[in-house]
């Protein structure tokens, strides 16, 4: 790899680190709720009365449980999407060469 890709790579890759630190430290005293908070809360506002028809079959103990769950479902989806390209770059490569 030569030195303008490495250095593109380090730039992207502070880059991506600050935007998703940013916004934490410049932000004080806010609160990152999650969909499922605003959704129950507009159907409060609309319908006081409702009640869910259903459940969950599986309710973490905390919210840590729930966040730990969600970063694992995110990392194994970068996960598979990774392979993915990879594979289809690969592939491509190998292609090339054998012609």
């Amino acid at each position: 790899m030569d030195k303008k890709k490495k250095l593109l790579i380090v730039v992207l890759l502070l880059l991506c680190v600050g935007i998703a630190t940013v916004p934490l430290l410049l932000i004080h005293d806010s609160e990152f709720g999650g969909a499922d908070g605003a959704a129950e809360e507009t159907i409060m506002a609309i319908s006081p009365d409702y009640e869910p028809w259903a459940e969950s079959l599986l309710e973490p103990p905390g919210g840590e449980t729930e966040s730990l769950l969600f970063c694992l479902q995110a990392a194994l989806g970068a996960l598979v999407i990774g392979y993915g390209f990879g594979y289809l770059v690969a592939r491509k490569n190998y292609s090339q060469k054998d012609s």
